[in-house]
């Protein structure tokens, strides 16, 4: 399971404008959405879900090697290969690659071709399996999120998760994590607050206030969101985690031009 989370749409039909990413959030005139800044389009397409096509060369991966990735996305309903899209947060394309032992990260911008492929270059540190989401947009209809799987050659060396919610520092600021309800829920809303230290000199990260993407232990369940609330060094995301069990959280922020990902990992219960 992965998905981009959003309440229920409740808003008058009298408010035509909507956010193709946070369909709950409605205006009556155009402009961007207040929480992720996409902009505001004329109503919304129905939902279908694209398919997305990954090759790799060499076709056997190996730690640490280089490997071109391809990727095509075709409309489910002609089954034709996708060329036009629109930007996503100032990228055609954003890629999520996650190792296994959840102990490799990365977030990329995979790069158009004219033939409408994606392709990417980079490499992965260890063997066995990397969960990939990738997040873009086919023009005429709206964002997308897919997951896919890659197996590098070899395993990689096993880590016993643990929560941690003790303060992350990264590049240049460090991260404090408090959470509403203080014991998150599977299946119900939990509100994630961020304290970033120092806030001086927080600057918008390809159009959002931050980037998080959180995956469960098993790698089964990727989440990725933007803030619901940014107000200085304060940003709130709001989540609703699927299943009890450990999740590990990678968060970016920029602050003066640099890249900070801070990493929790979050304990979630049963009800």
């Amino acid at each position: 399971m992965s998905g981009r989370q959003t309440k229920p749409d409740t808003t008058p039909d009298s408010l035509d404008w909507v956010c193709p990413m946070d369909p709950d959030y409605r205006s009556a005139k155009p402009g961007v959405c207040p929480r992720c800044g996409m902009k505001l389009v004329l109503g919304i397409p129905e939902r279908i879900e694209y398919m997305l096509e990954v090759n790799h060369s060499p076709e056997q991966l190996r730690p640490g090697q280089p490997v071109d990735l391809t990727f095509r996305v075709r409309d489910p309903r002609t089954g034709l290969r996708v060329s036009r899209f629109e930007l996503v947060h100032e990228k055609l394309m954003h890629l999520f690659v996650v190792s296994e032992n959840l102990e490799f990260f990365a977030h990329e911008h995979p790069l158009l071709q004219t033939d409408g492929s994606f392709t990417l270059s980079m490499k992965l540190p260890s063997g066995g399996m990397y969960r990939m989401l990738a997040d873009y947009y086919p023009a005429g209809s709206v964002p997308q999120l897919s997951v896919e799987t890659l197996f590098v050659e070899g395993s990689s060396v096993p880590v016993k998760l643990a929560p941690c919610l003790t303060p992350s520092k990264a590049t240049n600021l460090s991260a404090s994590l408090s959470m509403d309800p203080e014991q998150p829920l599977a299946g119900f809303e939990t509100k994630l607050f961020y304290t970033l230290d120092p806030a001086e000199g927080l600057e918008p990260y390809l159009g959002a206030w931050g980037h998080m993407l959180a995956a469960s232990a098993d790698l089964i369940d990727l989440i990725h969101l933007h803030p619901f609330l940014a107000t200085g060094g304060d940003v709130q995301f709001n989540v609703i985690f699927p299943r009890p069990g450990l999740y590990r959280i990678w968060t970016q922020f920029q602050r003066k031009g640099a890249i900070n990902t801070v990493i929790f990992t979050v304990p979630v219960k049963a009800l």
